[in-house]
């Protein structure tokens, strides 16, 4: 069980790697493996974790730790795999606070009365793809099968934020929207956040038709669409949503130092992690985890 990460000459991973020597890494001391991030490890305040396949009870394709209820797995084996990732980051299952995940770009901030609900599926906030916080105890809870996970800390405000990032909400730049959140919510400086894009599917891997690649050309600059939308020739493109990403971010303002990359694709790591391309939509879910302490 070892991740592989994605290598590549463009301008961003050079940008990224350049005098950046941590990776993103598999920590395997708990219940259930987490893949972590240097950057926010290293904030005291701070828990987080992104899941794997590994460390849980579901079988089949969902094998073994899904963490969606709504592809068709047993519910106890959810709970109880709900139950073993809760422990390994040391919080409880009644501090989780769901998104419904629609492919929007809506924000919300959320509190310590949106963990209420006897069943984990009734904490989930309807319409809704990214989370923001700052009161301790709260554990924001986005998940993924391809798209991606963007991890937003203010370091100096001790404020949280997580969403989900799939090509709809990339046009329409969820990344910038949950940035100006935190500002309106926690007054937020843009110098003091840092953001990691997490596992998700790589542009190798992400083959779209043109409508989609017409919908990047007419949300991003060219100099920026002709970086991210890769012409196959045969009326196919490859798109990179971390670059996409990465563009987003920055332009709302994210210091280039403060955007990390975890270089995994959730694609080419089949076997390590849930991938709807992967396995041609036969799979469980992962979870990204963000919370105070």
């Amino acid at each position: 069980m070892q991740i592989q990460y994605k290598t590549s000459n463009s301008f961003y991973h050079i940008l990224y790697n350049e005098n950046r020597t941590e990776k993103a890494q598999l920590d395997v001391s708990g219940e259930v493996p987490l893949i972590t991030f240097p950057v926010l490890k290293h904030l005291p305040f701070l828990t987080h974790g992104f899941s794997t396949r590994f460390g849980g009870v579901s079988a089949g394709e969902f094998s073994t730790l899904n963490l969606s209820f709504q592809r068709g797995d047993r519910e106890e084996d959810v709970i109880e795999n709900y139950n073993r990732i809760c422990r390994t980051l040391g919080v409880k299952t009644e501090q989780l606070v769901f998104s419904d995940q629609v492919h929007d770009t809506k924000v919300v901030k959320v509190t310590k009365s949106d963990c209420q609900g006897t069943h984990l599926v009734q904490r989930k906030l309807m319409g809704i793809d990214g989370l923001v916080t700052d009161e301790p105890g709260v554990v924001l809870c986005t998940s993924y099968a391809d798209c991606v996970p963007l991890f937003f800390v203010d370091k100096k405000k001790k404020a949280i934020g997580l969403s989900h990032s799939g090509w709809k909400g990339t046009v329409g730049k969820i990344g910038r929207k949950t940035v100006e959140e935190m500002e309106k919510q926690f007054g937020s400086e843009k110098e003091d956040i840092i953001c990691v894009i997490g596992p998700s599917i790589c542009s190798d891997c992400y083959e779209v038709s043109e409508d989609v690649a017409v919908q990047f050309q007419n949300s991003f600059q060219k100099n920026q669409s002709d970086k991210i939308i890769y012409p196959k020739g045969n009326g196919k493109y490859q798109l990179d949503l971390w670059l996409a990403n990465w563009f987003v971010l920055s332009e709302a303002g994210i210091s280039p130092e403060n955007i990390w990359i975890s270089s995994i694709c959730t694609c080419c790591n089949k076997e390590l992690l849930f991938s709807h391309r992967a396995s041609q939509g036969k799979r469980g879910n992962l979870c990204g985890f963000l919370s105070i302490q």
